[in-house]
């Protein structure tokens, strides 16, 4: 069995295939007839096949002859900030995909009859406990910051962040005041080795705004990070997402705040009852080297390529 995928050279989500017993094709518009022999799927990165029309309508033609389908994976949805009005437009007038997979569910009709959840994951052979283990992270002595975020904040380069950036001044603002140690940097370019130090040294670690969420409303998907930081061990505290009660069960292995008050408010409760904090943070764990790594994308990616083939069958021997 095997899997093409042209997205943008995405190593986890190859990795997580290739986890399943897939050989996996990267980056080709178009494949010899020994690729797509046995050809499970065919996962695009919606943004280049919307640059490229004419190549994806012959793209489509060849795989819906062999009945394999033509996947689309949002996960910038549901604004898609990248991407042209126009080519939006035509791309879901002639309704190109064959299963259409998004981290936000918003609005995903629009773009397949065959719409489904799949959200971002835990990069789990980069993202992990990095040799330290659960029973470490639970010493308070080895921490470092009371709380933490490292991402985009430069909101000049990036004005999709401003918002964010705001909102970690003013957060870092009250807290100082409080005497609640922060780190809070931007930090595009940090190494891994320091990402995870960071999230294991720090005993709340936050995530607040996504490139996805600048359009008139906020979207309901998870970043990576709502992943990855349980991965290494770390204890999370998010804003509020409308798709967090479908990967996690809030007060058990989820936690998140609905303004700056309640923020505060909440970092200063699990500062205080920090037993409580690892118990969420290790059962955060447990789920997502269950759940939420990419190999269960990957999974159930092939699964629902799986159904759409058995359905496209039957349909055609009803006709005949």
């Amino acid at each position: 069995m095997n899997f093409i995928v042209n997205y943008r050279n995405f190593i986890p989500i190859r990795e997580g295939l290739e986890g399943c017993g897939y050989a996996v094709y990267e980056n080709l518009w178009n494949p010899t007839d020994a690729q797509l022999h046995d050809c499970e799927g065919y996962l695009i990165d919606m943004f280049d096949a919307m640059k490229r029309p004419w190549d994806t309508l012959r793209l489509k033609s060849r795989l819906r002859q062999r009945r394999i389908p033509l996947i689309g994976w949002n996960r910038d949805a549901p604004w898609n900030k990248g991407a042209k009005r126009r080519r939006l437009w035509w791309f879901r007038k002639l309704r190109v995909l064959d299963i259409y997979m998004a981290h936000s569910m918003q609005g995903a009709s629009a773009f397949s009859a065959d719409a489904r959840y799949l959200p971002n994951a835990a990069w789990v052979s980069r993202y992990n406990l990095a040799g330290r283990t659960l029973v470490d992270l639970r010493d308070p002595q080895s921490y470092r910051y009371d709380v933490s975020f490292v991402g985009t904040l430069d909101e000049k380069k990036y004005p999709e962040f401003s918002r964010r950036a705001e909102f970690f001044k003013e957060l870092e603002r009250r807290l100082s005041a409080l005497g609640v140690t922060t780190w809070f940097r931007h930090g595009k370019k940090m190494p891994l080795r320091e990402q995870i130090d960071l999230i294991q040294r720090s005993r709340i670690n936050l995530t607040f705004g996504a490139a996805c969420d600048d359009g008139p409303e906020k979207s309901w998907g998870l970043p990576e990070r709502c992943y990855g930081v349980p991965a290494c061990g770390g204890f999370l505290l998010s804003d509020v997402r409308a798709h967090a009660k479908d990967d996690f069960q809030p007060g058990r292995d989820w936690v998140d705040f609905s303004s700056m008050d309640d923020c505060v408010g909440k970092i200063r409760h699990y500062l205080t009852n920090f037993l409580r904090a690892r118990e969420i943070a290790e059962r955060a764990h447990e789920r997502v080297f269950h759940e939420h790594a990419y190999e269960h994308r990957a999974r159930t990616m092939a699964a629902t390529a799986r159904e759409w083939k058995v359905r496209v069958e039957r349909n055609i021997a009803q006709k005949r």
